[in-house]
């Protein structure tokens, strides 16, 4: 089967395996695992944040971060597709006591001038006060769309000028890098907190990092804990975290490449998709995914008439041919 149906879905290559089984680890939980360590200040380092933290998964590295950001009864903005809104099962209000309002753009951008009008400062106990600004890079479910830097450094300067925060999803954030060849630290410098992943294009088996102040760091550490985040001897997993970061990064130029061609198969403008996710409109987008599995192809269904491609290191060119064969039939 060539599965499309997401980039989380990648095995360790036998390269990862190695760096896995021979990590130097200690208990995480007491901060003593030198290569959790060394990831975070990897990482915290390639961003420009004084500190990171490690977590099992993206919605808790999101949830910590909008944490740093808005307290209970707070609201932070965001896209009405937002990962943190429509794929984290509810976390940030059933956990955090937070709420939201969104602008709808059909590319997953940001509307500055419209956050502007939403945005509700304090004005004492009648109303809820917007504490936050949620963007995500790349936007998932608007087709692995890119944020430009100049709109986000927009909402930097705003920002700062009525006293919001700033979170930052960076699930994708390698690929926009990637794609753009924007530097890392000039995305992190538009935020206050922000998440990034190992598990999507870099093809780590798990992990997630928050990146923040070292003071939000350490406050994180406790919500992780109090999450059931807490992890022992877990240098096995950073240590792929580590390898991807040296050895998958500037390949996810061929992920970019393969999602144009599957995406020119199924009628759609090559030039408009800019890193490694398709979003495909099909009258039935549920028949479609089950015709394309009879024929060896998995790809996901994000809504009854949208089907979802996310190109990855486990797909070859030759995979992307035979899909597109397929998909041309099928959605063409």
């Amino acid at each position: 089967m060539i599965d499309l149906r997401s980039d989380t879905v990648t095995r360790p290559t036998p390269a990862m395996r190695r760096a896995m089984a021979e990590a130097e680890v200690g208990d995480d939980v007491y901060d003593e695992d030198p290569t959790v360590q060394q990831l975070q200040e990897r990482v915290a380092d390639l961003f420009g944040f004084e500190a990171a933290l490690f977590t099992p998964t993206g919605s808790m590295a999101n949830v910590l971060a909008v944490a740093a950001l808005v307290g209970p009864g707070e609201e932070v903005l965001c896209e009405s597709r937002s990962h943190i809104l429509r794929a984290e099962l509810g976390a940030h209000g059933a956990l955090l006591g937070i709420t939201s309002r969104t602008w709808v753009e059909e590319r997953g951008q940001l509307d500055l001038p419209t956050v502007r009008s939403m945005y509700a400062p304090d004005m004492g106990p009648f109303f809820v006060r917007t504490t936050a600004i949620a963007v995500e890079n790349t936007h998932n479910f608007a087709g692995g769309t890119v944020l430009p830097l100049a709109d986000l450094q927009a909402l930097r300067a705003w920002a700062d000028e009525v006293g919001v925060g700033v979170h930052v999803d960076g699930a994708r954030i390698w690929n926009a890098h990637v794609a753009t060849g924007t530097p890392l630290r000039e995305y992190g410098a538009v935020a206050d907190a922000m998440a990034v992943c190992l598990s999507k294009g870099l093809g780590a088996p798990i992990g997630s990092l928050v990146l923040g102040t070292a003071e939000a760091i350490e406050v994180a550490r406790v919500r992780r804990k109090r999450m059931g985040g807490g992890m022992r001897q877990v240098g096995v997993l950073a240590a792929a975290g580590l390898h991807a970061l040296v050895h998958h990064l500037d390949r996810l130029a061929e992920d970019h490449e393969h999602a144009r061609l599957l995406a020119e198969a199924c009628g759609q403008d090559p030039a408009l998709i800019e890193t490694n996710i398709v979003v495909v409109e099909t009258p039935d987008a549920p028949a479609v995914v089950a015709a394309a599995r009879e024929e060896g192809v998995l790809i996901g269904a994000v809504g009854p008439t949208r089907v979802r491609l996310l190109t990855h290191l486990d797909v070859t060119r030759a995979d992307v041919d035979q899909a597109a064969k397929v998909l041309s039939r099928l959605v063409g």
